[in-house]
């Protein structure tokens, strides 16, 4: 009396094994905090697919919102996300909720798109940053540091607005080892060294971290 169930169920396994899964898009992701990196200082390369988008009402492709949620399974730490009539709004990463004039916001490969988070399709090998950012001080928000290494153990140091436009981080410094190395002209070869290496700049987001 079993025997039609277990057919059943053994043709709804066979179905779902030839079913192709969602292809997932290969994309490095980083969340730096309001005081600290809370996810991936080095950008590590992530798989997000569209079935990890958990918010109503967005549309099921590989976007920012999705590797945040990949981000927040591989790094194990909370956020919260609630639709608006202008569209997903995440309004907490960690510990921090979103008040008055600062919460998080992402970018793109350097650059704030124009559209929600849950709105951005993702080719393989973007770079994805989402950050806490204090608003009203500087227009647009405050510039995200790029850090990039030159020839020689050299190292530069970019500042980038979110319509992702570069310039050389003046004043930017390294942090290396524990120690503090001023740049110029957002350049710096702070020498032998065994740990990586990240930018800071007050009123800036700090850089990725380079070998």
């Amino acid at each position: 009396m079993f025997r039609p169930t277990l057919l059943f169920l053994g043709g709804a396994l066979l179905v779902a094994a030839l079913v192709p899964p969602a292809l997932a898009v290969r994309v490095h992701v980083r969340v730096e905090g309001k005081t600290a990196t809370i996810y991936g200082a080095t950008e590590p390369v992530l798989d997000v697919q569209p079935a990890e988008v958990t918010v109503p009402e967005v549309p099921r492709i590989v976007s920012p919102l999705g590797a945040l949620e990949a981000a927040s399974v591989a790094g194990e730490f909370y956020y919260n996300a609630k639709s608006t009539s202008f569209g997903v709004y995440v309004d907490q990463i960690g510990r921090y909720p979103a008040a008055a004039t600062a919460g998080w916001v992402f970018k793109v490969n350097g650059a704030s798109p124009p559209v929600g988070a849950g709105e951005v399709r993702l080719n393989g090998g973007d770079r994805v940053l989402w950050y806490w950012a204090q608003f009203g001080d500087i227009p647009g928000g405050p510039p995200t540091l790029r850090l990039q290494r030159r020839p020689g153990g050299c190292y530069r140091v970019l500042a980038q607005s979110d319509a992702g436009r570069t310039s050389a981080a003046s004043g930017a410094v390294l942090v290396v080892d524990g120690r503090r190395v001023r740049t110029k002209a957002g350049t710096a070869c702070p020498g032998p060294h065994r740990g990586l290496v990240r930018a800071v700049r007050a009123g800036s987001v700090r850089s990725n971290a380079v070998r």
